[in-house]
């Protein structure tokens, strides 16, 4: 069965104290306003079509950014990245994984809902 996936997101992941400073100079610095997402520890933009930038609050940790794939089949695109060289590092439900790449940077594989990704718009996999 073929999947569709793409390199979409950048992640800027910042502790609870930056937060806010962090999604104005994000905003300002791109030209796009940092609106709230799903949560109140997500802000986002669209970049343009084929991007765009998260600040995600942390409640531990330090600051630092990760990428985020989007699919419309998980298991279909985790396992293609295992076979990679990636590996699981913890999965949250039905929605995301979070992996490490072989030299141990950590990334997620989000799912999109169907028809959010086309053969236009991201990578086909058989």
């Amino acid at each position: 069965m073929t999947h569709h996936s793409r390199l979409y997101v950048a992640v800027i992941d910042v502790p609870a104290d930056d937060y806010a400073d962090q999604i104005s100079f994000w905003g300002a610095a791109t030209g796009h306003p940092m609106r709230e997402l799903d949560a109140p520890e997500f802000h986002g933009a669209r970049l343009n079509d084929n991007g765009a930038l998260i600040v995600q609050r942390i409640d531990e940790g330090d600051a630092r950014v990760h990428l985020d794939f989007h699919t419309d089949d998980l298991d279909a695109e985790v396992a293609r990245l295992q076979g990679l060289g990636a590996t699981v590092d913890r999965r949250t439900g039905d929605e995301w994984v979070v992996m490490t790449d072989p030299s141990g940077l950590e990334f997620c594989v989000v799912v999109d809902p169907r028809g959010t990704l086309t053969d236009d718009n991201s990578n086909v996999w058989t």
